[in-house]
């Protein structure tokens, strides 16, 4: 009976329903499966549990299914066809009221070239496929477990060994913890901060607003640090908790910070046990110049460095990935909690891309993607737009374009005129920030897909001035 009650369960298709017990368990079966295909719950064309299996599933007789499915069919609430099942028919539910007023959906721009997005087109998926599939298979099965905090060994090792021989990080797997995204990092950074007794964090006269506002949620007060052709100026920092940097590719501006000052923000750190976190987010790609080194590797006591798979890869795999000072590596796991958050097999997948070398043929052909695409925005504006001067492009997956003082606001209105999606300099700065402000356009050139990049491209010529 039980054999036969367990091959009934794995066999069937689960059902939920609490039918009236007693001498008209008949008609409770009836009526609850009628409410269920009245209110929605059961929706139209949804195919019913086999008599058998409902039977067993309800601990009842299975006539008294079948009688209730009959009844039901000749009501019209059920459809029975020889082959097809049991099934809810069309037209016979009320969909569920809206209690909460519906957002209106913004329309979808022609074009998008929103900084901070990779070409998700690109995303390589048969070596994605490949790697995920030498994880899946080689994996014991105590990896499918609630795992260690700081995320698997196994893409620790391989992150220690990738970002020690391309970034120049001073990286150990037990010193790296993996998150579900740059901002849960953010978020755990600023927590242990908070914590230890920090009430400010310095940031960037220009940067992503919801770092700020990440930060923020932790109960830090952000302070601007000035901003000039030398990248962001630490000579103002005093006592605060930590400095949130983008040394190698200043957000969004594009410089890196000149070497003199990356010295400065160490000694900085040193003397006062501030921290300093680095936002190493587009370090792979560089065009015209050498590599800029993570500033990591000038102090890892000092430097806590974050990277992630967001602009590489994705950030729909919502990986990043924090280097910490050893002081560092227990408050923060303690600050993520007690089990891992990020999905394991995703983290077997990315350790067994890099470690095959898949990384890094991925990213080599991105560069080159993006050096052309890059090459071509600079020509056109040459060509179209010779008063508007293109900026930090060096490296990365966006450019600066500099435009004639008190014209960002008109522009950017002939941009959503023309379906075009883009931010202007002023979303990025900071409500604090001293210097005076720019007019320009944040252009991310790597957003969109290879096919639809020639017409973004031609629908920016047409709003510059």
């Amino acid at each position: 009976m039980a054999d036969a009650w367990a091959t009934s369960r794995a066999l069937g298709i689960d059902l939920h329903l609490d039918p009236a017990t007693g001498p008209g368990l008949r008609r409770g079966l009836t009526d609850a499966l009628r409410e269920a295909v009245r209110t929605g719950r059961l929706a139209p064309g949804t195919r019913l549990p086999s008599s058998r299996s409902l039977s067993a599933d309800l601990g009842i007789a299975r006539n008294t299914v079948a009688d209730a499915y009959t009844d039901l069919v000749a009501e019209g609430w059920l459809t029975a066809r020889q082959g097809s099942g049991t099934r809810v028919a069309e037209g016979r539910s009320t969909p569920p009221t809206a209690t909460a007023p519906t957002r209106r959906a913004r329309p979808r721009p022609t074009h998008d070239l929103t900084a901070g997005t990779p070409d998700l087109a690109a995303f390589p998926r048969a070596e994605w496929l490949k790697a995920a599939r030498r994880a899946l298979n080689t994996a014991p099965y105590d990896v499918l477990g609630y795992g260690d905090p700081r995320g698997r060994i196994e893409l620790r090792t391989a992150l220690a060994t990738y970002l020690s021989r391309a970034r120049g990080v001073r990286a150990h797997p037990e010193r790296i913890v993996i998150c579900s995204g740059f901002p849960q990092g953010l978020h755990l950074l600023g927590s242990v901060l908070r914590a230890r007794g920090a009430r400010t964090i310095a940031v960037e006269s220009y940067g992503l607003p919801e770092h700020r506002a990440v930060l923020a949620g932790t109960g830090l007060a952000t302070t601007p640090l000035p901003f000039d052709e030398l990248g962001t100026d630490p000579a103002d920092l005093t006592d605060e908790g930590a400095v949130l940097l983008t040394p190698a590719h200043q957000f969004p501006m594009g410089a890196d910070l000149h070497r003199s000052r990356r010295a400065a923000v160490v000694d900085w750190a040193r003397r006062t046990g501030g921290l300093i976190l680095e936002d190493d987010y587009d370090g792979e790609f560089r065009y015209d110049r050498q590599p800029v080194g993570a500033l990591q590797g000038l102090d890892p006591d000092h430097v806590v460095y974050l990277g992630t798979a967001s602009k590489s890869l994705a950030p729909g795999l919502r990986l990043a990935w924090l280097v910490l000072p050893p002081a560092l590596v227990e408050p923060v796991t303690r600050a993520k909690g007690d089990v891992d958050s990020c999905g394991v097999l995703d983290q077997l997948t990315l350790a067994e891309f890099i470690a095959h070398g898949a990384h890094d043929r991925h990213v080599r052909a991105s560069r080159l993607r993006y050096r052309r695409r890059r090459d071509a925005l600079v020509t056109a504006l040459t060509e179209r737009a010779p008063t508007v001067r293109a900026t930090g492009i060096a490296a990365g997956l966006h450019a600066v374009l500099c435009l004639p003082p008190g014209t960002e606001a008109s522009v950017l209105q002939a941009a959503r005129w023309q379906g075009l999606s883009l931010f202007g300099l002023a979303h990025f700065r900071h409500d604090k920030a001293i210097a005076e402000p720019l007019d320009a356009l944040v252009v991310g050139y790597g957003t969109p897909p290879n096919h639809a990049w020639a017409g973004a491209l031609e629908a920016l010529c047409r709003v510059l001035p």
